[in-house]
C-alpha cells in the first residue's frame, strides 16, 4: 500500500489503536522553505510504500511564525516507531534533506493516545479549523504522581466556567495528551482562525479563579504556545 493524503490535511484525533503519539518540530527558517519542505515530504512519503509497522497516520503543520514545521504522527506503541526508524526513516529523510538542506530537527516527545477532550462548538461556516493552537505545559520533577491528571481537570473547570462568562466563538475542540516521560502535558487545540484565538486571549476581562488556578500551579515549570496551519495529513492507501 502507497501512502495517501487525507484530503482535509488533518489526523483522526480519536482514531481506535492509537498507543503512542509523537509530536516532533522542524525549523526550515523562512514561508518558502516550510511550504518546500511539506512538498518534499509528500514526494518522499507517496513515492514509497507505507511502512506497516503500527504507523496509522502522519500530519504536518506549518507554523504561523514564518519559520517552523510540527509533526504528529498516531502509533500503535513505542516499539512500532523504533521499527520504523531503524528500517524506513533514514532514506525519507535523506531525500528531504537534500530537497531542503539545512533542516533543524528540533525536538522529538512522545505521547499516549488523548487522555481527555472537548468540543466547544463547529465553526460557523462548517468548514475545516484555519489553525492548530498547541498547548505545552512542562511540569517541575517533583511535581508528583497525578498532577498532570489534575492539572488537565483545572483546565477542564475554567473552560466550563468561560462558556458562561468568557465563551470562544472561534474555538472548536481541544484534545489533552500526556507526555510518556511523565513532564508535560500537550493540549491540541482547533480554532476557527488565528484571529479568533488572539481576540481570546486579548480579552481583557479579569482573570478568574479558576484560571488563576490553572495559570498558577506551583507544579508548573513553564509552558509555550504555538500556532500551526494543517497543511499535510498521510496514512495508509486501500
Amino acid at each position: 500500500m502507497n501512502a495517501v493524503a487525507r484530503p482535509d490535511a488533518r489526523p483522526d484525533l480519536h482514531r481506535p489503536g492509537v498507543g503512542a503519539v509523537f509530536v516532533s518540530t522542524w525549523n526550515v527558517g523562512t514561508p518558502e522553505r516550510q511550504r518546500a519542505a511539506v512538498e518534499a515530504i509528500r514526494t518522499a512519503w507517496e513515492n514509497r510504500e507505507w511502512p506497516d509497522l503500527g504507523l496509522l497516520s502522519y500530519s504536518v503543520f506549518i507554523g504561523t511564525d514564518g519559520e517552523t514545521l510540527m509533526h504528529y504522527s498516531q502509533w500503535t506503541g513505542e516499539q512500532e516507531y523504533e521499527d520504523f526508524v531503524r528500517t524506513y526513516r533514514d532514506d525519507r529523510n535523506a531525500e528531504i534533506d537534500k530537497a531542503v538542506p539545512g533542516i533543524e530537527r528540533v525536538e522529538l516527545r512522545r505521547y499516549g493516545a488523548v487522555h481527555r477532550s472537548t468540543a466547544r462548538g463547529a465553526t460557523s461556516t462548517g468548514e475545516l479549523p484555519g489553525v492548530v493552537v498547541i498547548v505545552e505545559a512542562d511540569f517541575t520533577e517533583d511535581a508528583g504522581p497525578g498532577a498532570r491528571e489534575e492539572w488537565v481537570d483545572s483546565v477542564f473547570a475554567a473552560l466550563d466556567e468561560d462558556a458562561v462568562s468568557r465563551p470562544a466563538p472561534g474555538g472548536i475542540s481541544a484534545q489533552f495528551h500526556l507526555s510518556l516521560d511523565g513532564g508535560r502535558v500537550l493540549n491540541y487545540a482547533e480554532w476557527e482562525s488565528e484571529q479568533a484565538h488572539l481576540d481570546w486571549l486579548a480579552d481583557d476581562a479579569p482573570l478568574s479563579e479558576a484560571w488563576r488556578r490553572v495559570q498558577h500551579d506551583p507544579r508548573l515549570a513553564g509552558g509555550r504556545v504555538r500556532r500551526y496551519t494543517p497543511a499535510l495529513s498521510l496514512s495508509a492507501g486501500v
